[in-house]
């Protein structure tokens, strides 16, 4: 491995380190405005003859914060299950910055908003349920396959290459693997270079991320505080909202205002550690009628894509260099066994379908902003 691609993998290492930190400071401060969130439900809750259409609102946003806790605790639940029984939390999770230990409460629920976990009528994740939870675990064990060779993953890579930890650290591991052992040095020359350009991509796209991260624990940190003082303010405002003044009426209402911020706070997923390409990206392309005319995409297919759409997003590859990584993937027994691909099934024109979806999803993204 060239020096250039030792240090770039150096500075995205310490880069994922301090994204995972701030994850972490994240989910302590999720976990006040948690609480003042439910403090102040009850204060609602226990209000009568409140407005139906208010009373709506407010139900609504509990059964969205129950969701969300719901899903931190079982990534939680999840991450010491892997952990206990060894899977897929190997070194890579450790470089990361993750201690192979149980997870307490207080990250998972950083995790949980780093991923989010609901959609709401502002913000839909393109990660919600196990999704959420499985990008959790590959975030948490450096790449899953990375660390074991499928790992919880297996068979399905997706995920565990679309996550934060992205390909930056697990694509290296896996399919770099073998950089040393190539007989021509053009080749290998090449194939670092293109890992590198990965790597600065990456780089570019954490420290992004950090810096949302930052601007989420600024906002979470002034709402807890106008959320402790509006439930300050409730307890003098008794319990019957009939004999309220129209003041204090007014009041709760820009309360419920607060509390559905608040919520969004919970919930709206760190946009800059989210997968450049979903499952979802991948049906919208594969049902167009152009690329039904030109390809009948199989699941198998369909699989890889959103994996090398996410490795190569950004990166500009000639007809040689396509036939290198090709030569890559055929030659790593752990990569095709934990996708359920035979080699055989490989060729170039993959690559090339890669790059029609990835433009697709980029017009379309210009589209949408026409």
């Amino acid at each position: 491995m060239s020096n250039k691609l030792k240090l770039v993998q150096e500075r995205i290492k310490n880069t994922i380190n301090e994204t995972n930190n701030k994850i972490e400071i994240l989910g302590e401060h999720t976990k006040k405005i948690y609480n003042s969130l439910n403090e102040i439900q009850l204060k609602f809750d226990a209000i009568r003859h409140m407005p139906s259409e208010n009373k709506l609102q407010y139900e609504r946003l509990k059964q969205i914060r129950l969701q969300w806790i719901d899903q931190a605790q079982k990534i939680e639940k999840d991450y010491q299950k892997a952990t206990i029984k060894g899977i897929g939390i190997g070194t890579a999770g450790a470089t990361a910055g993750v201690a192979v230990v149980a997870l307490g409460p207080t990250a998972a629920m950083g995790i949980a908003t780093t991923f989010g976990v609901a959609s709401t009528g502002t913000a839909i994740s393109s990660l919600s349920g196990a999704a959420a939870t499985n990008a959790a675990l590959a975030w948490l064990g450096g790449g899953t396959i990375a660390a074991g060779g499928g790992g919880m993953a297996a068979g399905n890579a997706i995920i565990a290459l679309a996550g934060p930890i992205g390909w930056s650290i697990a694509g290296i591991a896996l399919l770099g693997s073998g950089l040393l052992f190539w007989k021509a040095k053009s080749e290998q020359d090449r194939l670092e270079e293109i890992f590198t350009l990965i790597s600065e991509r990456d780089i570019k796209s954490y420290e992004l991320a950090i810096v949302e991260i930052n601007e989420r624990i600024s906002r979470i940190t002034n709402e807890t505080k106008m959320l402790d003082t509006a439930i300050e303010n409730i307890k003098d405002f008794g319990v019957d909202y009939e004999k309220m003044t129209e003041k204090q009426q007014y009041e709760l209402g820009t309360y419920l205002n607060l509390m559905n911020s608040s919520t969004q706070l919970l919930i709206n997923p760190i946009l800059g550690l989210q997968p450049k390409y979903s499952e979802s990206d991948i049906e919208i392309f594969s049902q167009d009628k152009l690329i039904i005319k030109m390809y009948d995409l199989k699941e198998w297919q369909k699989n890889l894509l959103v994996i090398l759409a996410n490795l190569l997003y950004k990166i500009e590859l000639n007809d040689m260099d396509k036939k290198l990584l090709l030569k890559v993937f055929k030659k790593n027994k752990e990569f095709l066994s934990s996708i359920n691909i035979e080699k055989n099934k490989l060729n170039t024109e993959i690559f090339d379908i890669v790059q029609l979806a990835i433009n697709y999803k980029a017009n379309n993204l210009e589209q949408d902003k026409i």
